[in-house]
């Protein structure tokens, strides 16, 4: 068997707000750096970045693709803005796509073309029901999988606050059984879903993907997959997430890192819990309007179980906070600063890949490269013991270290 730690949704430089550096070699790179070995490839419908996957990757026999160097592996993914109108209301909807291989990729990129332009934007939006997109899909190819994206974000969740549904069912339909995992996105975590219905069932299962806009290790691979399978293969990886056999658990931030945990006013500098948005009926006390409602509300609408509810399905998850972000708070230095990554390039130098650190490397190693404040925040990290201001309304959490408070982008 074979443990592979997937991160099955970026994007390339042709989606908006990416970074222009976002090429396939530095999402090999820093893939590799930390500790990824499997990755989407984002984006493979858009013209002008297709031909870079056919310059610069060869796909095995087994719908896998590799570069001359073979760090990392790479799959055939894209994500899919649906926005349309359902029950009187608008809806807006992303989806990830994985294809088996580049004959299906071509026809998916073909199905697409015909509803609507694939050259202005990596992600595309089309005005196409989910239901139906899902059912044309299965038409071209069965073991086409389709995951709704970062699914409680109270905008483009299939469950958010703002354009969601209260379930995959009232979502998808007819196609509801085709559906076989969902992503929890950075401002939730399984603990969460599992009080859904459909997920506590064990038919849905919870994957998570970084959704990353550049290829830096504090972007890529923040959220991931980890497999455990007999050989790397597109049908292993989609047998692993529709049955669960092969689906090891996932590696989540924790849930108050994310933009929408908590309910709020971004532009009022105001953020609360649930039961306080309740106090206030939904209504911001600065401008009177109504907030943006996060993740941890929403989940209390659509949940049927318990807080610490687990049903017997459950997978294994990791809770950790980027190691950049560590080092950080650690140094008390920027995020980017040469400080910063001169530090982390001397621990990775020692290591080899950033979530052995994080997850793996017992104490008394890690003092040989990492100071005592790093290591503490390290193995604080792993019992999730950092303590963090939930993000809200598009704004990332906050870490409260030492009394101080640091933001983590």
């Amino acid at each position: 068997m074979a443990e592979i730690i997937a991160d099955l949704h970026v994007h390339s430089r042709h989606s908006r707000a990416t970074s222009k550096n976002l090429s396939i070699e530095n999402l090999e790179n820093y893939g590799k750096t930390k500790g990824l070995n499997l990755i989407g490839t984002g984006d493979f419908q858009h013209p002008i970045y297709r031909k870079e996957i056919a310059e610069k990757l060869t796909e095995d026999d087994k719908g896998i693709l590799w570069t001359k160097n073979r760090k990392v592996a790479f799959l055939w993914q894209t994500e899919i803005s649906l926005m349309y109108s359902r029950g009187g209301k608008g809806r807006a909807v992303h989806l990830v796509v994985l294809v088996p291989n580049e004959k299906i990729a071509d026809k998916f990129t073909e199905y697409v073309s015909s509803k609507g332009r694939i050259d202005y934007d990596g992600r595309p939006i089309f005005g196409i029901d989910a239901e139906q997109f899902v059912e044309d899909l299965k038409k071209i190819d069965d073991l086409i999988e389709i995951i709704p994206a970062h699914c409680m974000t109270p905008y483009f969740g299939i469950f958010g606050s703002k354009s969601g549904f209260n379930s995959l069912k009232e979502c998808f339909g007819n196609q509801t059984d085709k559906i076989y995992a969902v992503e929890s996105g950075m401002s939730a975590d399984p603990e969460m879903l599992w009080r859904f219905p459909e997920i506590a069932s064990g038919k849905v299962k919870v994957v998570s993907f970084s959704d990353a806009h550049s290829f830096w290790p504090f972007r890529i691979g923040r959220e991931a997959t980890i497999f455990d399978i007999p050989e790397l293969s597109y049908e292993n990886i989609v047998r692993a997430i529709r049955t669960g056999r092969g689906l090891a658990g996932t590696i989540e931030t924790p849930p108050e890192y994310g933009k929408y945990h908590w309910d709020g006013h971004r532009n009022c500098n105001f953020s609360c819990s649930p039961e306080k948005t309740k106090q206030l009926n939904g209504k911001c006390p600065v401008c009177g309007k109504q907030m943006t409602i996060g993740v941890e509300y929403r989940v209390e609408e659509i949940a049927a179980h318990p807080k610490g509810f687990k049903p017997g399905s459950a997978k294994e998850y990791f809770k950790i906070v980027p190691l950049q972000e560590l080092i950080s708070l650690a140094e008390s230095s920027p995020l980017e600063s040469k400080k910063s990554w001169s530090v982390y390039d001397q621990v990775i130098s020692e290591f080899k890949n950033e979530l052995d650190v994080l997850l793996k490397i017992p104490k008394e190693k890690l003092l040989v490269k990492c100071s005592e404040k790093l290591v503490e925040l390290i193995l604080k990290n792993r019992e999730g013991k950092i303590k963090v201001i939930p993000g809200y309304d598009g704004e990332y959490g906050q870490a409260l270290i030492d009394e101080k408070q640091a933001t983590l982008t």
